[in-house]
């Protein structure tokens, strides 16, 4: 075993006891990464109580913030049926919990999808060339029909809740432009935006940081940083994150 891989490992060790929650998430399947980047006043000092999970996969994220955000009512959304099923299934004594199997974007009806042999990567869009380079784990993948929706329609449509402060969480493998333009009357009220940005093109045609920058501060938010960075493992350089938009 390298040294490298023991420090990560002792680092990991030292994680889970000081914060027990962060095993108990981690043998979950949650995202911990994220979880460690928002565990901090900061986050806790907006007190959220409603969170909205789009791109939810199979429930990574909604775990994290179940974890940080025992009383927040979280909303999941999820195109896939066998990874919104996993969610219902994770789910399935939470309170405070509702998810949906469905795709958001700038439309509403039926939808081509890109349903990849790693889930994670699905999406609306085609993955490129440079994401199969970096990723070869993902070159294979299937065209299904799923339901889209804008989310300020969906959420009118069904009476749903959504109590302030509330925070969007979208991770949605390049449709993300898509995702905030039908969720505009949401957005005016949301106070915290997390967003996966990139600095490649992944997917064809998608937008790159600077595009979902300029559209978020159009929209009267003010970009907070990042909580973590994905790298190429052979050169070092940055290719994706979570960015964080507050609302001015």
């Amino acid at each position: 075993m390298n040294l490298k891989l023991i420090i990560r490992k002792l680092h990991s060790l030292l994680n889970f006891i000081e914060d027990p929650k962060s095993y108990k998430l981690r043998k979950l399947g949650g995202d911990t990464g994220l979880y460690y980047s928002l565990n901090k006043s900061w986050f806790h000092n907006l007190n959220i109580l409603t969170v909205l999970d789009i791109g939810a996969n199979k429930g990574q994220f909604s775990l994290a913030g179940r974890m940080l955000l025992p009383n927040a009512h979280i909303y999941s959304f999820e195109p896939l049926p066998d990874c919104f099923q996993e969610i219902e299934n994770k789910f399935k004594n939470s309170q405070n919990f509702t998810a949906f199997n469905v795709g958001l974007g700038d439309c509403s009806g039926e939808l081509e999808f890109e349903q990849n042999d790693f889930s994670p990567s699905s999406s609306f869009l085609k993955v490129s060339q440079r994401h199969q380079e970096l990723f070869p784990f993902t070159k294979n993948t299937q065209p299904i029909t799923v339901k889209i929706e804008r989310l300020d329609d969906f959420i009118d449509k069904n009476n749903l809740e959504i109590q302030t402060p509330f925070l969007i969480k979208i991770d949605v493998q390049g449709y993300e432009d898509k995702v905030l333009l039908g969720a505009k009357k949401t957005l005016q009220r949301a106070s915290l935006i997390i967003l996966e940005t990139s600095f490649e093109e992944l997917y064809e045609r998608q937008p790159l940081f600077k595009d979902l920058y300029t559209q978020l501060i159009d929209l009267g938010f003010t970009y907070g940083g990042s909580l973590g960075q994905m790298y190429d493992s052979n050169t070092g350089k940055i290719i994706q994150d979570n960015s964080i938009f507050f609302k001015d």
